[in-house]
């Protein structure tokens, strides 16, 4: 049976509907961060409540990972012997290097900038996969497919904000970082995902990287009350989110090229913007004729990318 699903896993078709719908929900994650936020009364300069609030969220995100997968299987996912490695070198990178420096980068820069860096992660995956892991071929193709889903993200986050050429280390800079360990966690999950279970890889990594963030909030001094039962359902909301859509993006990275899965994330940006218009009423971003070009610039990039080449 899992055979069966797994040969359904390399149909591009497949690959683009489910790798959507993870950009769907890491999209609906940035107005619903802000939401969870507001609900814990965690203000955006308090960077160590922040962590801690990360943390919590990526351990529970590990805690549904496994529970899910376990039952999805009908056996406990428990790590083979030799795993330890693999998982530690994802949760530094995917969680711990990735979510530290991009929950501090985001408190000292703008957000117009921060979104437009964002939109670099693809670009780094695809040459990470390609110049240093070789793992395939960098073409012309991918190259045009991702100017044109770098320009859609432009295009959604366009303002008159994004001209202006003040940058800072510990703001933009550290937004760049973060990108770089989510283009690295990308290139192993591809890698270690060949001969270990995706959905155990991505379950213990949350697991141990969401109590290093939460052991780092604390030790800065961060401090989280559940408030209420919305906010609980919103800290549960979040941590199905990355349960679920890294859990899948593992299982497609596992079975396609890093290229072919990783220029869907250009979507990511247009998804954020879209819902946060409907859940915050932050609509003036949203309905503007650019928008309706970011859009097509990002599907653009996404079937240039994926369209069969000539032979």
């Amino acid at each position: 049976m899992f055979k069966n699903f797994s040969s359904q896993l390399t149909r591009r078709p497949v690959v683009t509907l489910l790798a959507l719908f993870c950009c769907l929900l890491w999209g609906s994650a940035t107005p619903c961060i802000k939401v969870g936020y507001q609900l814990f009364g965690i203000e955006g300069s308090d960077t160590a409540t922040i962590l801690l609030f990360a943390g919590c969220r990526f351990a529970l995100a590990g805690v549904l990972s496994i529970l899910l997968g376990s039952l999805a299987q009908g056996r406990l996912l428990v790590p083979r012997r030799g795993s330890a490695r693999p998982i530690l070198a994802l949760c530094l990178c995917q969680t711990v290097w990735q979510y530290f420096f991009f929950y501090i980068g985001l408190a000292h820069a703008s957000g117009v900038k921060s979104a437009i860096i964002v939109g670099c992660n693809v670009f780094l995956s695809i040459l990470m996969a390609s110049l240093i892991f070789r793992m395939e071929p960098l073409t012309r193709r991918k190259l045009l497919g991702c100017l044109a889903g770098f320009g859609g993200v432009v295009c959604i986050n366009w303002s008159p904000d994004a001209l202006t050429p003040d940058l800072a280390l510990n703001g933009e800079g550290f937004v760049f970082l973060a990108m770089v360990g989510y283009a690295l966690s990308s290139v192993l999950l591809k890698r270690y995902g060949s001969r270990e279970d995706p959905v155990t890889l991505s379950g213990y990594q949350f697991l141990a990287g969401g109590l290093i963030l939460a052991g780092i909030g604390l030790g800065m001094g961060g401090r989280l009350t559940l408030t209420s039962l919305p906010a609980a359902g919103m800290l549960l909301y979040l941590a199905f989110v990355s349960a679920a859509a890294y859990s899948i993006w593992a299982l497609l990275l596992k079975y396609n090229p890093v290229s072919r899965v990783t220029i869907i994330g250009f979507t990511n940006p247009v998804f954020g913007v879209l819902l946060s218009a409907v859940l915050l009423g932050e609509s003036e971003q949203a309905f503007r004729p650019i928008s309706l070009a970011a859009l097509l610039l990002v599907c653009l990039g996404i079937w240039v990318v994926n369209r069969a080449p000539k032979h």
